[in-house]
C-alpha cells in the first residue's frame, strides 16, 4: 500500500475519532444535566473548533439550532478574549441572544485545550436552562430586557476555580438556581471531557496541533457541498409562508437563489418583528434555514463551518427573521424552527417531487407553573409551588415514498419528556398523551401525526400554562405534490373555553389542559394512496372510517 493510501486512512480514523471525541462530549452533559428538556429531551449541542474558532466537528446528539448558531458564536468570545491570552483551566461563558444561540435561556460555555502550554482547540457547548428570570418562558415580554439576565462574553472559570462572583449573579436571577447551577457545571464539565479525550487522541497520533486535520476537514468539507450544489438545477424560486403570529400574522417570504457552487437564501420582505417574544434573531435564522437546505442537498457532507460557508444568507434588519436589540426574543424558535418549511418551499419548485411537505414545524413547550402571584393568595394557600417543563409534539410532513413520521420533532431533532419525569417533579399529571387520528394530511404518502395531551393538577389549585409557543392553530402545514394539508393545532380547557392567544393562562382547579398537536401535510394525490396502506392506517386507528372515505374515497 502506498504511503499516500496509509496517509488517507490515517487522516480517516482521526476524523472518525474526532466525531467520536464529540460525541462523548455530547453524552457526558446529557448523562450529567439537571434540566429536564436537556437530560431527557436532548436540547443541547456539543463541538470542537480550532483556535480560529472554526467548528470542525459536531455531536450527533443535538439541534440544528444550538449545533449551526454556536458555528459562529466561538469567534465571538475572541475580541473580549483573545486566543494568545487565555490559559489552561480557563472558562468563557454567555447567554447573549445575538451572539450566541437566540435567547437569554441557552448558555454558551467556550473552554479552550492545551498541549502542554499550547492552545491547540476550543471545545464549546450549550444547553437550555429552565429559568433565566425575567417573565419566564414565555412570549409576553416587550423587550428583551424584560426577558431575563443577559451575561455578556465572561470568564466563569481561571485557571481551574469558578468564579463564584459571577454565579451568585446567575443564580440570584433565577427562580430555579439549583437546576441553573448544576446545568451549568455540566456544560463545563462535558467542555472539559471532550479535551481530555482530545489530547489523548493527539498522544496517540503523535500530533503537535490539529492544524493539518482542521485544513483538510473543512477544505474537503466545502469541496463537496460545492459539488452537490452546482448538481442541482441554476436559478430562482420564491415561497411564502403564513403563521398565526402573536398581536398580528406573521409572513415568511423567502427567495432562493442557485448559482455556481453557492446558495443563496433570502428572506428580505418577511414580517417586520413582533413586539411581543417570537422572534428569531438572525444568527438562529441561519441556523435553520440552512440546515433545510443542507438536509435537502448535502446530507452526506459532514455538517462544520466548512460546509457551511457554501450557503449565504440575506435578511433586513428588523424584521421577525432579523430583530434588533432589544426585541423581545424568547420564544425565538416559533418562527425559526419555521425556517426550515419556508426553504422547502423553495427547493420543491427547484427539485419537484423530491422534497417532502411541511411539517407541524414548531415545538409546542409546555411550560408549566402553580398559580402563585397569578391569583389570589387564598385560592393558593398550602398549594406546592413549581415550574416544570414539557413539550408537545406534532408531525412530519409526508416524504417522497415515505409517510412523515408521527409526533416527532422537525426539524429540531429534540425527543419527548416522560409523563413521568414531569409527574414526579410536580403535582400535576397526565390524563392522556397519544396519537391524535385524523391529524395527518391525507396524500399518497400521508403526513405524520400529532398528538393529544390532557394534564391536571393533583391538587385542588389551580395551575399556569404559557402558550408562547402554540403556532399552526389558524395555518396548517401545507400538503405538497396534490397532497392536503395537516390538521391544525388547538389548545383548550378540559371544560370547553380556547386558549385564544400566545399568554399564559390560568387552569382553574378542577378543570385540565387540552392540547392538539399539529399534523403534517400530505404528499402526492391522495386517491394515489394504496388500499394497503389505508387498510393498515385503519386497523391501527391512525385514520378514522369517514376519513377513509372522504379523503382517500376508501368505502370500509
Amino acid at each position: 500500500m502506498s504511503k499516500q493510501a496509509l496517509a488517507a486512512i490515517r487522516t480517516q480514523v482521526m476524523w472518525n475519532r474526532l466525531i467520536a471525541v464529540v460525541e462523548e462530549q455530547a453524552q457526558s452533559l446529557l448523562r450529567t444535566a439537571f434540566g429536564t428538556i436537556t437530560r431527557e429531551a436532548g436540547d443541547l449541542s456539543a463541538g470542537v473548533y480550532d483556535t480560529k474558532g472554526r467548528m470542525l466537528a459536531q455531536a450527533m446528539t443535538g439541534t440544528p439550532g444550538h449545533v449551526n448558531t454556536m458555528a459562529t458564536a466561538v469567534e465571538h468570545f475572541f475580541p473580549h478574549f483573545p486566543v494568545s491570552e487565555m490559559q489552561p483551566g480557563d472558562v468563557y461563558i454567555t447567554n447573549d441572544p445575538w451572539l450566541g444561540t437566540g435567547h437569554l435561556f441557552d448558555y454558551v460555555m467556550m473552554t479552550p485545550v492545551f498541549l502542554g502550554r499550547k492552545p491547540v482547540a476550543i471545545f464549546a457547548s450549550t444547553c437550555h436552562v429552565i429559568d433565566v428570570g425575567g417573565v419566564g418562558m414565555s412570549a409576553r415580554a416587550y423587550s428583551s430586557f424584560e426577558e431575563g439576565t443577559l451575561i455578556p462574553h465572561m470568564k466563569l472559570r481561571k485557571a481551574g476555580e469558578i468564579n463564584e462572583e459571577l454565579m451568585s449573579v446567575i443564580l440570584a436571577n433565577s427562580r430555579n438556581p439549583i437546576e441553573v447551577r448544576g446545568d451549568l457545571l455540566s456544560l463545563v464539565s462535558a467542555n472539559d471531557t471532550g479535551a481530555r479525550r482530545l489530547i489523548d487522541m493527539m498522544t496517540e497520533f503523535g500530533l503537535k496541533d490539529i492544524d493539518r486535520l482542521a485544513e483538510h476537514i473543512l477544505t474537503q468539507s466545502e469541496k463537496a457541498t460545492r459539488e452537490a450544489i452546482k448538481a442541482l438545477p441554476q436559478g430562482e424560486w420564491s415561497y411564502e409562508m403564513p403563521l398565526d403570529g402573536y398581536e398580528a400574522p406573521i409572513v415568511i417570504k423567502s427567495k432562493l437563489t442557485t448559482k455556481g457552487g453557492k446558495i443563496t437564501i433570502d428572506f428580505t420582505g418577511s414580517s417586520p418583528a413582533s413586539v411581543r417574544g417570537i422572534n428569531s434573531p438572525r444568527t438562529y435564522t441561519h441556523a435553520y434555514s440552512v440546515f433545510g437546505l443542507k438536509a435537502v442537498i448535502a446530507p452526506h457532507v459532514p455538517n462544520n463551518i466548512g460546509s457551511l460557508s457554501c450557503f449565504d444568507l440575506v435578511t433586513e434588519a428588523g424584521t421577525c427573521v432579523d430583530p434588533t436589540r432589544p426585541s423581545p426574543v424568547t420564544a425565538r424558535h416559533v418562527i425559526g424552527q419555521m425556517l426550515a418549511d419556508a426553504t422547502f418551499g423553495c427547493l420543491a419548485q427547484a427539485l419537484p417531487g423530491k422534497v417532502q411537505a411541511e411539517s407541524a414545524g414548531s415545538i409546542w413547550i409546555l411550560s408549566l407553573s402553580s398559580a402563585h402571584e397569578q391569583v389570589s393568595a387564598r385560592v393558593m394557600e398550602g398549594a406546592r409551588r413549581f415550574q416544570v417543563t414539557n413539550v408537545g409534539l406534532g408531525g412530519i410532513g409526508g416524504r417522497p415514498g415515505k409517510d412523515g413520521l408521527s409526533t416527532t420533532a422537525f426539524p429540531s431533532g429534540i425527543g419527548a419528556i416522560p409523563a413521568e419525569i414531569t409527574e414526579a417533579q410536580c403535582p400535576l399529571y397526565f390524563k392522556r398523551k397519544q396519537y391524535l387520528p385524523d391529524s395527518g394530511g391525507a396524500g399518497e404518502y400521508r403526513g405524520g401525526l400529532g398528538q393529544i395531551i390532557e394534564i391536571a393538577n393533583r391538587e385542588n389549585a389551580p395551575f399556569v400554562i404559557s402558550a408562547a409557543t402554540f403556532d399552526r392553530i389558524h395555518n396548517p402545514a401545507k400538503g405538497r405534490e396534490g397532497g392536503s394539508p395537516g390538521r391544525r393545532g388547538n389548545a383548550r380547557l378540559g371544560s370547553g373555553p380556547a386558549l385564544k392567544d400566545k399568554g399564559n393562562h390560568v387552569v382553574p382547579a378542577g378543570d385540565s389542559l387540552i392540547v392538539e398537536l399539529p399534523g403534517g401535510g400530505g404528499f402526492g394525490r391522495p386517491q394515489a394512496r394504496s388500499a394497503e396502506a389505508i387498510k393498515s392506517d385503519l386497523a391501527s386507528g391512525l385514520i378514522s372510517e369517514t376519513a377513509a372515505e372522504k379523503d382517500y374515497g376508501y368505502a370500509t
